[in-house]
């Protein structure tokens, strides 16, 4: 198994987070539910292909969406926030270029060894402006008014102080940059379906709107006869049962932009795609 690439040369790094040469990896103290960390752990390995599996690929589509959001740009520095096998981070390093750095820091020690291993394969120039660090989202070791642009993808509604986590977005991010927070959408509307005017759709796109328009609306009882059964598969079904009570627990899109207003953020924007299946917050400081 590959090893984390931790160049952690931040001066302003907390003592949770020490400072290591490279090929070694720091455990700070995680105050996060230990419950939680370690389901995260245990579906490291099958991460990605179930994400593949149970989107239908879509969620690379949600995932560019909420990079363009952040209006990242070259020799930017941004941050990743619970970015698991690091699929946001390698998009914002493209947008970054090599002059720029992305700090991608999640609970979870094993997401970062599939993130490290999955940055040495890819082997892109630009990927080596990536570190990873395992830290706390309610907790972060940097700075105030570091960053350039913010991404968080199915994080948040893991996170159990979730006001606590937005308040330290709005900590380090510089004035005037953007947050940008993708996650299941808790929609208040029995059936969320606009199509955009003008535009032609082949069968396949109708047919995939389609399917993601049906999903949206039958949420729990997709993650009870499709998920679960996939995840069962891989041995994981337990762990995604998780996934129904966190969505059902999780803010509406109006709760988040009130969130993310509550924290200091100026302005907070929350988009529904995918036919209300996903939902995505922009929140600029």
């Amino acid at each position: 198994m590959a090893s984390l690439q931790l160049q952690l040369s931040f001066g302003y790094l907390s003592s949770s987070c020490r400072h290591l040469p490279i090929s070694t990896f720091s455990y700070p103290s995680i105050s996060c539910a230990n419950d939680r960390q370690l389901l995260f752990n245990r579906i490291a390995p099958v991460y990605d292909n179930l994400n593949d599996l149970l989107s239908l690929g879509q969620h690379r589509i949600w995932k560019r969406m909420a990079v363009s959001w952040t209006g990242a740009k070259l020799g930017d520095c941004v941050l990743d926030l619970c970015c698991g096998s690091g699929d946001l981070a390698f998009l914002l390093s493209e947008k970054v270029g090599s002059n720029g750095k992305v700090s991608g820091l999640d609970f979870s020690k094993e997401q970062l060894l599939m993130a490290s291993s999955r940055q040495h394969l890819l082997s892109k120039a630009c990927y080596k402006n990536i570190e990873w660090i395992e830290g706390d989202a309610t907790d972060l070791p940097f700075p105030d008014c570091y960053f350039d642009a913010l991404t968080m993808g199915y994080g948040l509604r893991n996170v159990v102080d979730k006001r606590k986590a937005v308040q330290e977005m709005f900590r380090v991010l510089k004035p005037g940059s953007k947050a940008s927070v993708l996650d299941f959408n808790k929609s208040t509307q029995p059936f969320v379906a606009s199509f955009q005017a003008g535009v032609v759709f082949t069968t396949n796109q109708y047919l995939m709107k389609s399917i993601l328009l049906y999903v949206s609306c039958h949420k729990e009882w997709m993650i009870d006869n499709a998920v679960v059964p996939v995840a069962t598969a891989y041995g994981l079904a337990k762990e995604y049962e998780y996934l129904k009570g966190s969505i059902r627990e999780y803010f509406t899109g109006n709760e988040l932009e009130e969130l993310a207003l509550e924290a200091g953020f100026s302005t907070a924007k929350h988009y529904e795609i995918s036919g209300g299946l996903m939902g995505n917050l922009v929140a600029t400081r």
